[in-house]
C-alpha cells in the first residue's frame, strides 16, 4: 500500500464529499445555514452557503495537503512512531471532518430558517466516535514493522567505570518556543485576573480566553523542558521547569541505551508521543537517549549528551544488574 497514493484518493473522497454534498441538496437547506448549536441543541450561530462550503472544505484540505507534504520527506514514515501517527490522523481527521459536513447538512436539510435547524444529540458523538475509531483502525494498520536497530546502534555504548566508583550524568533540554508559549499563557492569566478585578474583563470574555490560556500553561509545563538523570540504581525523567511529573526507570529493567537522531516529524509531533511500550517524549529535533526495556518496549527523549548518558546507563546495567 503506497502511503502517497492512498492519502491522494482518501483526500479527494472527503474533498468530494465536503464540497458536493452541500452542493446536491442546496436547494433544501436555509440561506444563511445553522452552523453552530448551544445549550438544548438550539442553533447560536450562521453563515452564508458559500462561506460554509469554504470554510468546511479547507478545514479537510489544508491538513490533507500537509500530511501529502509530510509523507514526501519520506521521513514521518521511517518510524512506526511516525507511521500511527501519520496513518491515524490521516483517517481520523477525514472521517471527523465529513461527519462534522454531514452533521450540519442533515441539521438544516429542510428548515426554512436557520432558527429552526436541529440537530440530535447523538450526532456530535457519533460522529468523535467514528473519527477516533477510523483514526485507530488505520493507525492499526498502517504501522508497519517494528523499528529496526540502526546499525551503528548495535553495540551500545558503554563507559569504564574504576571498581567502586560512583558516577551520575544529568542532561538537559529546554525547547525555547514551548518555553515561550509557556510565559505568554502566564503572562495571559495575570492580565485577565487583573481586568476581571476592576471589571474591564467580563465573564463572556473570561470564559472564552481562559480554557486556552490554561491549555497552554499547561502543555508549556508539562513539555517545555526536561532533565534526566542516570546514577545509582535508576535512570530519572523529570518533565518542566517545576521538574514535576517524574519517571523513575529502575536499571533492573532496562536491558541497553543509546543515543538517536530523531525528529518530531518521525514522531507524530511535540510532546508525548507514541503508546507505552514504544514511546517518545519529543521536546526539539535531534539527539535523544533511547531505553530499551528488558520487556521489549522502548522509551526515547530528547536530551543533549545524549551519547554520553546512554554509555554510562550501560555501564550501570553491567556493574550493578548483570555482574
Amino acid at each position: 500500500m503506497n502511503p502517497r497514493v492512498t492519502a491522494a484518493a482518501w483526500g479527494l473522497l472527503v474533498t468530494a464529499v465536503q464540497i458536493g454534498l452541500p452542493l446536491a441538496v442546496r436547494g433544501r437547506l436555509p440561506e444563511p445555514m445553522a452552523t453552530h448549536w448551544g445549550v438544548g441543541n438550539r442553533p447560536d450561530g450562521s453563515m452564508p452557503f458559500t462561506r460554509y462550503v469554504l470554510i468546511e472544505t479547507l478545514f479537510w484540505v489544508l491538513p490533507w495537503v500537509t500530511a501529502l507534504a509530510v509523507a514526501g520527506t519520506g521521513r514521518a514514515l521511517e518510524h512506526r512512531q511516525g507511521r500511527i501517527a501519520w496513518w491515524g490522523g490521516l483517517f481520523g481527521l477525514g472521517v471527523f471532518a465529513a461527519g462534522l459536513n454531514v452533521s450540519t447538512v442533515l441539521a438544516n436539510l429542510g428548515a426554512a430558517h436557520w432558527t429552526q435547524a436541529r440537530l440530535t444529540a447523538p450526532h456530535p458523538l457519533v460522529v468523535v466516535a467514528a473519527a477516533c475509531a477510523a483514526g485507530a483502525l488505520a493507525a492499526y494498520l498502517g504501522r508497519g514493522e517494528p523499528d529496526v536497530l540502526p546499525a551503528g546502534h548495535r553495540e551500545p555504548p558503554l563507559l569504564r567505570l574504576r571498581p567502586g566508583e560512583r558516577a551520575v550524568w544529568v542532561g538537559h533540554v529546554t525547547n525555547p518556543w514551548l518555553a515561550l508559549i509557556t510565559l505568554v499563557a502566564a503572562g495571559g492569566l495575570v492580565v485577565l485576573g487583573a481586568l476581571s478585578l476592576v471589571g474591564v474583563a467580563g465573564g463572556q470574555v473570561a470564559a472564552a480566553v481562559l480554557p486556552a490560556l490554561v491549555i497552554m500553561l499547561a502543555v508549556g509545563l508539562l513539555t517545555s523542558s526536561a532533565s534526566v538523570r542516570a546514577g545509582g540504581d535508576h535512570v530519572v525523567i523529570r518533565l518542566g521547569p517545576l521538574r514535576v511529573p517524574v519517571r523513575r526507570i529502575p536499571l533492573a529493567k532496562i536491558e541497553s541505551a543509546w543515543a538517536e537522531d530523531r525528529y518530531p516529524s518521525q514522531v507524530g509531533g511535540w510532546g508525548v508521543r507514541g503508546l507505552p511500550g514504544g514511546a517518545t517524549i519529543m521536546l526539539r529535533g535531534g539527539q535523544c537517549l533511547v531505553i530499551a526495556y528488558r520487556s521489549g518496549g522502548r522509551l526515547a527523549i530528547s536530551v543533549d549528551d545524549a551519547a554520553r548518558g546512554a554509555s554510562l546507563v550501560n555501564a550501570l546495567i553491567a556493574e550493578r544488574v548483570q555482574s
